[in-house]
């Protein structure tokens, strides 16, 4: 888009004047009293300035900053030359622009608060329920967001075509560089000053914690009687009776019957109010809660903002917060919002929704009931079939218990020892003999080698014996000489004295001999 030539469908460009074509051509080479200095015209003390070299500029048009340098003389101390505020267009970014101009949108008080008026024109609501739209006039359009929370919130919706007054806060949406109007609520033209009251009453009340969810009742499940505060003349009680009697037949009704719309219709309503809680009271004093109220419908059917504004009334919502047993508001249509919603226990959005919500469907107990037979019957059918399964155990247990049949099970498990024994016997019988046999048959090769190793040494020895015996040395012509009395071999003459008798053992046998004369050591007789 050219600054110099806005298009003709942009209205924000018909205050501007025609421009100049002289103007273009001729650039006026001092700045105006709005221009900042440039930016490199503004020195930081905190930076050492290098020592330049005396140069000159020429001043232009084109060169925004002049400024002259000169070297300093060795080893003088010169404090870093301050600049002269040269003039020159001050360059900014996008962001910077767009950031002054919300900080000055937002530092306006009157555009932080304010009312609207004007004719609704193209509306567009995103995927996540945020609205979007314009209001205009007949020289200008102002865009508007209104945003899902407060939209449910709103009684009514921006259409086409229509005139409201809206309220909110003018802001801009840094991002695409557009101020907007993000409103709070959406208020048909002509009934602003009731839109005012509406929201101070709103304010008030919500101070002082009436609309708090803490103090919120829940419903009874399935209310024996149920009080109904409405016109007795009008649709309304028509349709609760019709919707309780189709969904919930047992439920009894109990109308009071009060004014809906008009001048006294709040002190119709908060008597008729009054009249069920003092009802109730006293059938509790006697002893009779069961036939008193358990919840109480408030309804009335659609209308205009005037229509409903008895509802709105400060005396009506504290009737229904002081209400001794949970109060359903079902006052208009779903787009109509009261104070007397916030002050319910429970909102529905309809009178006939009202008395669906405090009754159940008889279809869904039905089939609940149905649900809980079936489960019932599976359960016990469980449960019998569990008895039965156990009972047949312990039978089986029973039978196992008798003496006949412990002892047949006893006589049966020695059958089965016996067998096991004796097989293991024969088992054990079989493997030893087949160690014998193989013992034998690796014996009888191991036991000839042996004897005939045993008995070539027994022959050795003999013949070793043999050689070292006293036979072999009797052989050789020796003799043994023994006394006769004791049998003590004789190696000393002494030991053999005269007359002693000997034998005397030769090779071959023995000679008895008689000692006649003896010698004496050293051979001397």
């Amino acid at each position: 888009m050219s600054r110099g030539d806005p298009p003709e469908s942009d209205m924000l460009w018909d205050d501007l004047p025609p421009p100049d074509p002289d103007a273009r051509r001729g650039r006026r080479t001092d700045p105006p009293d709005w221009v900042l200095p440039a930016w490199d015209a503004i020195v930081d003390p905190s930076v050492p300035v290098e020592r330049p070299v005396e140069r000159t500029m020429e001043p232009s048009v084109d060169a925004p900053v002049v400024e002259a340098l000169v070297e300093s003389p060795p080893g003088e101390h010169r404090a870093p030359p301050r600049a002269t505020p040269a003039f020159g267009l001050r360059i900014v970014g996008v962001s910077e622009v767009t950031r002054a101009v919300r900080d000055a949108v937002r530092s306006e008080p009157d555009l932080r608060d304010l009312w609207v008026e004007g004719e609704v024109g193209r509306v567009t609501v995103s995927s996540a329920g945020h609205c979007y739209f314009t209001l205009k006039d007949e020289r200008s359009q102002l865009a508007c967001v209104f945003f899902r929370d407060e939209r449910l919130a709103s009684p009514f919706e921006a259409r086409t075509g229509l005139r409201v007054v809206v309220h909110g806060r003018v802001d801009v949406f840094e991002s695409q560089g557009l101020y907007q109007l993000y409103v709070s609520s959406v208020q048909p033209a002509g009934f602003g000053d009731l839109a005012l009251r509406f929201e101070a009453l709103k304010a008030k009340l919500a101070a002082e914690g009436l609309f708090d969810s803490s103090r919120k009742r829940p419903l009874p499940f399935r209310p024996a009687v149920i009080g109904v505060v409405t016109s007795a003349t009008g649709a309304v009680w028509h349709d609760i009776c019709h919707v309780v009697g189709r969904r919930w037949p047992l439920a009894r009704l109990v109308l009071s019957s009060c004014q809906v719309q008009g001048d006294g219709a709040a002190a119709s309503v908060v008597a008729g109010l009054d009249r069920l809680a003092r009802w109730g009271d006293a059938l509790r004093a006697e002893g009779r809660g069961q036939e008193a109220p358990a919840v109480v419908i408030l309804a009335r059917g659609g209308g205009s903002l005037e229509d409903l504004w008895s509802f709105n009334d400060e005396r009506v919502v504290r009737a229904v917060v002081a209400h001794p047993v949970p109060v359903v508001c079902g006052v208009g249509h779903e787009v109509d919002v009261t104070l007397a919603d916030f002050a319910a226990d429970v909102r529905a959005p309809t009178p006939s929704a009202a008395a669906e919500m405090v009754v159940p469907d008889r279809a869904e107990v039905a089939a609940g009931v149905a649900e809980l037979e079936r489960r019932g019957r599976s359960c016990v059918l469980a449960a019998v079939t569990a008895s039965r399964n156990e009972l047949t155990a312990e039978g089986r247990a029973l039978d196992r218990l008798r003496p006949g049949a412990q002892l047949a099970q006893a006589r049966e498990r020695a059958g089965h020892l016996l067998d096991r024994a004796t097989r293991a016997v024969r088992d054990e019988l079989a493997r030893r003999r087949a160690l014998q046999a193989g013992a034998l048959a690796r014996l009888a090769p191991v036991a000839e080698t042996r004897l005939a190793v045993a008995r070539a040494a027994v022959e050795r020895n003999a013949a070793s014996l043999q050689a070292l015996g006293p036979q072999a040395t009797l052989d050789r012509g020796y003799a043994i000489v023994r006394r006769a009395t004791d049998g003590l071999v004789v190696r000393d003459p002494v030991e053999a004295p005269v007359g002693a008798r000997l034998s005397i053992k030769v090779a071959r046998g023995d000679v008895a001999a008689r000692v006649e004369d003896g010698t004496e050591p050293g051979g001397r007789t």
